[in-house]
């Protein structure tokens, strides 16, 4: 594992697409139980190369109830985003992440984590990337959630540009992020 993420650290297929250079952000480990896909770091991840070291992740860690000593403990979460690298800045965002990543590496990334319990997909990259079927629309895959259990839990992006979505989608929050603090805090 550790050759690999040598590996993967010193990537540069995306350097000619990327204004604020290569700067791969991840972490795995044998033991890793759980696997959070997500979509690309942030300028704030790019900047610090601690994978969701935002708001983003603020969140994610209280839909997890976990701390951050939990969430950066390797042996229980692999972070492994869809495109390792800052994509760059969008007219209404950050650009997605770009596609060469995930062909590249996950598949070698999971050949070497043989204790995962479960997969976290977070937003549409991920799982249209990862699941076989997908319902119309994110909320309706979320809302579903069930038929993709035990392997994968799908999640929107905890972005707070997702704000307006949490506040339409209430149920979001009384069923779903109450069965991921049920979940971790049985596992």
């Amino acid at each position: 594992m550790e050759k690999l993420l040598k590996e993967i650290k010193q990537c540069t297929i995306c350097l000619p697409y990327l204004s604020n250079g290569v700067n791969p952000v991840l972490t795995a480990h044998p033991k890793s139980k759980i696997a959070i896909i997500g979509q690309a770091p942030g300028i704030i991840v790019h900047n610090t190369s601690i994978p969701w070291n935002d708001k983003s992740g603020e969140r994610l860690r209280s839909w997890l109830n976990v701390d951050e000593a939990t969430f950066y403990n390797k042996e229980i979460f692999a972070i492994i985003p869809m495109g390792f690298c800052y994509p760059g800045k969008g007219k209404t965002g950050d650009l997605p992440p770009r596609k060469e990543c995930a062909p590249q590496w996950h598949p070698s990334l999971f050949d070497q984590l043989k204790e995962l319990e479960l997969i976290i997909l977070i937003g549409s990259y991920a799982q249209n990337y990862y699941l076989e079927t997908t319902k119309r629309t994110l909320t309706d895959t979320v809302k579903n959630y069930h038929e993709y259990l035990p392997k994968f839990l799908v999640l929107p992006h905890p972005s707070p540009r997702n704000n307006i979505w949490l506040k339409k989608n209430p149920w979001f929050e009384k069923e779903i992020v109450l069965f991921c603090k049920i979940l971790y805090n049985n596992s």
